[in-house]
């Protein structure tokens, strides 16, 4: 801008001109107010004010009438442009129409919060008081299952007679050990077996007698193993052992095992089994000797023995025969006999008491039985 002095002169001070109207901002402010006069001898070139657009600098300014102000406003300090409308607020456009949404100029909402409202809803405090209680009670059904389950594996696992209130009395059998049966050689079967037409026993036959029962005193003489013909010939009366020597060398016998004990009240037992080359042989033998009805040769005993009566055959295993023998019909007496057929082995069992003592009928059968499922 250039500077520009007025003239010195006499006459008196006019006003400076009007200056030329200023254009106004497009923002609606209110137009500046115009400079006071300014004196002739040192008048200086407004500086411009400084506005949204650049306004160059105005000369002398011929005023014809004085503009009123109330307040100066610093030409120095600019305009202040119109301010926006506030963010926070929506702006109603004049010319949009009033069933259309406003401009929304709030900022959209961060996703931590957009998903913040998809949270489940907590449940009412009475379902969770139910699930509460639902739980207690199954934890108290589980503890009480799993002590019940405890207390009957306990008790199951117990000996009948350990048991309070189930222990009852002895009947009289005897504690046998638990009986299985001897693996055979590769390829043999069981001698009732439709493989095995002559029911030939391939397994050892000093594994097929039966043990002896707890609390037993073992026979010197009959420990398990092979006895002679002359052992077994011993339990008949002397005026018979030589015809049943004879029968016994005329039916082709393999061998002979046989195991005997003695138990605490006395009872004296012998198991004796006789193997023959067949089944023909070895019933042949049975047929010679007359056991069926009868006991045919008798044992080594003051009396002579009859059919117990009273024995059913309980237990018996299929394709075997069972003959059984005492002092009565009833099979009571100091002395039971019995004879098992199967297959090709023939056994005799015997269970004899000394004195007047009377040797129990429980135990014998027990034997009987076992014997023969040993045998099957």
């Amino acid at each position: 801008m250039t500077e520009q002095t007025a003239a010195p002169t006499a006459a008196p001070e006019e006003p400076a001109a009007p200056a030329p109207e200023q254009e106004l901002p497009s923002a609606g402010a209110e137009p500046a107010a115009a400079a006071e006069p300014v004196p002739a001898t040192d008048v200086q070139a407004a500086e411009p004010v400084q506005v949204t657009e650049p306004v160059q600098a105005a000369e002398p300014v011929q005023v014809t009438e004085p503009v009123p102000v109330t307040e100066p406003v610093p030409v120095t300090e600019p305009v202040p442009a119109a301010e926006p409308a506030a963010v926070a607020e929506p702006v109603p456009a004049t010319d949009v129409p009033a069933t259309e949404p406003a401009a929304v100029t709030e900022p959209l909402a961060a996703p931590e919060q957009a998903l913040a409202v998809a949270e489940p809803v907590p449940a009412p405090r009475s379902s969770r008081r139910v699930l509460r209680a639902v739980a207690r009670w199954t934890a108290a059904v589980l503890v009480l299952g799993g002590l019940g389950t405890g207390t009957a594996l306990g008790i199951t696992s117990m000996e009948r007679t350990d048991v309070p209130g189930l222990a009852t009395e002895g009947d009289g059998r005897w504690d046998y050990p638990e009986l299985s049966l001897p693996a055979l050689p590769a390829g043999s079967p069981r001698p009732f077996n439709e493989a095995n037409v002559a029911e030939i026993h391939h397994a050892d036959l000093r594994k097929l007698l039966i043990p002896a029962p707890a609390g037993a005193t073992a026979d010197k003489k009959l420990t398990g193993g092979w006895v002679s013909t002359a052992q077994f010939v011993g339990e008949f009366r002397k005026d018979k052992r030589g015809e049943l020597t004879q029968l016994l060398d005329d039916s082709a016998l393999r061998h002979i095992a046989a195991r005997g004990w003695t138990m605490p009240d006395g009872t004296r037992s012998r198991v004796y089994l006789l193997q023959f080359n067949s089944t023909a042989y070895a019933q042949g033998l049975r047929d010679d000797t007359y056991v069926s009805s009868t006991p045919g040769i008798p044992l080594d005993w003051p009396t002579d023995l009859q059919l117990d009566e009273s024995w059913n055959a309980g237990g018996k295993v299929p394709e075997t025969v069972v003959y059984a023998f005492g002092e009565t019909k009833t099979g009571k007496g100091r002395i039971h006999e019995a004879y098992i057929q199967a297959g090709d082995t023939l056994a005799l069992v015997i269970h004899s008491q000394q004195g007047k003592k009377i040797a129990e009928q429980v135990p014998f059968r027990q034997t009987l039985i076992l014997q023969n499922q040993l045998l099957g």
